[in-house]
């Protein structure tokens, strides 16, 4: 188990990640993953989501996996340590959920 700013963090079970994810639309899970795809209206307001989610991950100490197809920005949330998906997971996803509502 990693150890995050003083506690721990496990991998969460199938059933806890289909749980969570009841209430976060368009999220799915893949593999050891969660996952969501935001579109924009063109290349530059996608790339402004992807900077302010840098600042947000980087303040998180946990960083996603994204792509970037001109207006089409994916994202991957996995903890790496535990091999599948934690609470920070869903931590950073909410947050970035929040800041895909900030882009016009």
């Amino acid at each position: 188990m990693a150890r995050t700013q003083g506690a721990t963090v496990a991998a969460l079970s199938k059933a806890e990640i289909n749980e969570q994810l009841k209430g976060m639309p368009e999220w799915s899970h893949a593999g050891k993953a969660i996952q969501k795809k935001f579109t924009f209206k063109s290349f530059m307001p996608a790339m402004a989501f992807v900077n302010k989610i840098a600042e947000a991950a980087e303040k998180a100490g946990h960083h996603p996996d994204m792509t970037i197809n001109y207006s089409v920005v994916g994202i991957s949330l996995s903890t790496h340590s535990e091999s599948g998906v934690t609470e920070k997971d869903f931590q950073l996803a909410r947050q970035i959920d929040a800041i895909s509502g900030t882009i016009p």
